[in-house]
């Protein structure tokens, strides 16, 4: 007897079907697994003998093959172990073979027969509503997999409850989709003391998603402005939501099923590796840049990180995604983020404090520094110089603006740009804006253009940084409500780009 099921295997965020096929032959009792399983898989023959031992049902002597197809296609994982569990069943006429061949299956058996909640339930949803199957998963997975309204979704707790549904003695509810929550943030500007100039290049990054480079002092609030930038931005929109959480079901990172609709804020400590930043390890698992997709990359003391690891940032942060290649994998994962950084001026720290000198100055700003490239640094589009808040400000009262008063002038702003690239493929926001659209968009007046111009030539602006001193300098229109990017947008966006070149 010969039947089958499916399951899928994770290349990247994309959820690749497999077909699962079992037979049952004569000949001497083994049971044997084909089709480039890993060890997670090949140890799938122990927890399935378990769980039917549970179910008391027996194997019987005989040959027991299960093939994994296409054979070529690495599989990796416990989810195996349900697919595996209901074609064996299918095999041995205990479960009807019709209807589990139109089944998508994915989950983990412990030994008494619960199923065990697996990662990437919402990618292999997607597979199984574009394969219009029906997807069976363990119940804690089941929130999470049924917001794909295009599949059916069915979650069970144990392969007991599996075994009565498809026997037609207790049929399952299809799973309901978990709770959406909204972005929510305690955290507010007020509670930044000064740093006006750098609370309105924070403003400037959200409204066009720019990349934003923060360089001060020991206290003087960098990572407190950092943390405090998920609050001004806006929610993701319904596309984005379910692009950032196939990747964090993937990893592992939904909660109870539920998609957020925040923008991820990803803060890495600086020891962090080159696998764990851009992706990689077993399985090319995806790094910290996918994971802030859609979001906030925040990289604290910014020159501690490797050097290695930082210049592999520069090739994601241009194109929006990146491809992990390995021996026995190459795959590719989106990762559109949002950059912020934050350094000290020097290994001490207090380079640019007049009142706490020094003392290798200016080489030791040089050489701290030096840690970031040219054609990395070239990469921001504002950099601010954060200066240190004297006690005696600690006491000012509160400012007139806080993050909700920012957060409506940043949502305006994404709003003119949804409008303004509505048409346009690969742009969603003023960062995007290249080729043809800069001279359309972002094209400045005459006098913006001259001055531009002579700012370019003194400073030795390069072909990218003039662009995007363009693309800042049409957020600022935008903030403004300006339609035409006008001369004093263009000298506010190339003081931003010129900030912090004497300490380079």
């Amino acid at each position: 007897m010969v039947a089958r099921t499916y399951t899928v295997a994770f290349v990247g965020v994309q959820a690749r079907l497999v077909e699962v096929k079992c037979a049952v032959t004569a000949g001497l009792p083994a049971f044997s697994l084909v089709g480039l399983p890993d060890k997670a898989v090949s140890e799938a023959r122990d927890r399935v003998r378990a769980a039917m031992s549970a179910l008391s049902l027996a194997l019987p002597s005989k040959r027991i093959t299960v093939n994994l197809s296409p054979a070529d296609l690495p599989k990796e994982g416990s989810h195996f172990d349900l697919p595996i569990a209901l074609a064996l069943l299918a095999a041995l006429d205990v479960l009807p073979a019709e209807e589990v061949a139109q089944t998508v299956a994915m989950g983990e058996l412990s030994l008494d027969g619960a199923l065990v909640p697996v990662n990437g339930a919402l990618p292999a949803a997607m597979a199984a509503a574009d394969a219009h199957c029906t997807l069976l998963c363990p119940a804690a997975c089941g929130a999470e997999a049924a917001w794909v309204n295009a599949a059916r979704v069915i979650g069970a707790k144990s392969l007991a409850d599996v075994v009565r549904h498809f026997s037609g003695q207790a049929a399952l509810a299809p799973a309901e989709a978990g709770v959406a929550t909204a972005a929510t943030s305690s955290m507010d500007l007020r509670d930044v003391r000064g740093q006006e100039r750098a609370k309105r290049a924070l403003e400037i990054a959200a409204a066009g998603r720019h990349h934003l480079l923060m360089i001060g002092t020991p206290g003087s609030g960098k990572s407190m402005l950092a943390q405090r930038l998920p609050g001004i931005l806006p929610p993701l929109t319904p596309m984005e939501a379910l692009e950032t959480s196939m990747i964090h079901s993937l990893s592992g990172l939904l909660d109870a099923g539920g998609i957020s609709r925040a923008r991820p804020f990803r803060e890495p400590h600086h020891t962090a590796s080159m696998a764990a930043i851009v992706g990689g390890g077993r399985g090319a698992k995806p790094g910290e840049i996918s994971l802030a997709h859609n979001g906030v990359l925040f990289l604290d003391e910014f020159p501690e990180y490797p050097r290695a690891v930082l210049e592999t940032l520069r090739q994601p942060i241009e194109t929006g995604e990146v491809v992990v290649a390995r021996a026995n994998a190459h795959v590719k994962y989106p990762c559109k983020f949002m950059l912020i950084a934050a350094a000290n001026p020097c290994r001490c720290g207090y380079l640019t404090d007049p009142n706490r000198a020094c003392g290798r100055a200016p080489a030791c700003g040089d050489d701290y520094l030096g840690k970031i490239s040219g054609p990395l640094l070239d990469r921001f589009d504002l950099r601010v110089e954060v200066p240190p808040v004297a006690y005696r400000d600690l006491d000012v009262p509160e400012a007139m603006e806080g993050t909700a008063e920012v957060a409506d002038r940043v949502t305006h702003a994404r709003a003119l740009q949804d409008a303004r690239f509505a048409d346009i493929a690969d742009m969603s926001a003023n960062a995007d804006i290249a080729g043809d659209a800069m001279a359309e968009f972002a094209t400045p007046d005459a006098e913006g253009r001259d001055l531009l111009n002579r700012v370019a030539e003194k400073f030795g602006l390069s072909a990218r940084g003039y662009h995007r001193v363009l693309r800042v300098a049409r957020t600022i229109a935008d903030l403004a409500g300006s339609e035409p990017v006008l001369k004093s947008h263009v000298a506010e966006a190339v003081g931003y780009r010129l900030a912090v070149t004497r300490l380079r």
